[in-house]
């Protein structure tokens, strides 16, 4: 039996990243492991200090790359050490501002819809009242020919 079909049954739910996390590494000691590894690194390198930190140590080999004089090394030096270093942080700081509003904007629409939910289930009920009703009536209503 579908909610579509009986919408009365259908209870609404918020899903969260808690009850969804196992799915990636599973449920077992191993996974949970590698979940919480994942996100202590994730918020470790995911900050601004950090990318502030990444820039620094970029910087210590920035007077090699120039010393070379050579264009290739001075390319390889911007793309590979100071972009990618410094970016990597700067871009989960950006992907966890987004996830925050993402998460609060669903929040909120779960609260809508579960309000929605509970008026249309009502509506529901009054309308199979009134269908009860107007059936009653027929009954007692005689017959006109």
């Amino acid at each position: 039996m579908a909610a579509r079909d009986h919408p009365t049954i259908h209870v609404p739910r918020l899903v969260t990243t808690h009850q969804v996390k196992h799915e990636v590494h599973g449920s077992g000691a191993i996974g949970h492991f590698n979940n919480r590894l994942a996100v202590v690194i994730t918020r470790s390198v995911g900050t601004m200090w950090a990318a502030y930190l990444f820039a620094l140590l970029a910087v210590v080999s920035l007077p090699a790359a120039l010393a070379s004089g050579q264009t290739i090394v001075i390319v390889a030096w911007i793309a590979q050490t100071f972009l990618q270093l410094v970016l990597l942080p700067i871009i989960i700081v950006g992907q966890n501002v987004i996830s925050a509003s993402q998460d609060a904007r669903a929040e909120a629409d779960h609260e809508t819809l579960t309000a929605l939910h509970a008026m249309n289930v009502r509506q529901l009920q009054i309308l199979e009242q009134q269908d009860r009703i107007l059936h009653l009536l027929e009954e007692r209503t005689p017959a006109r020919s």
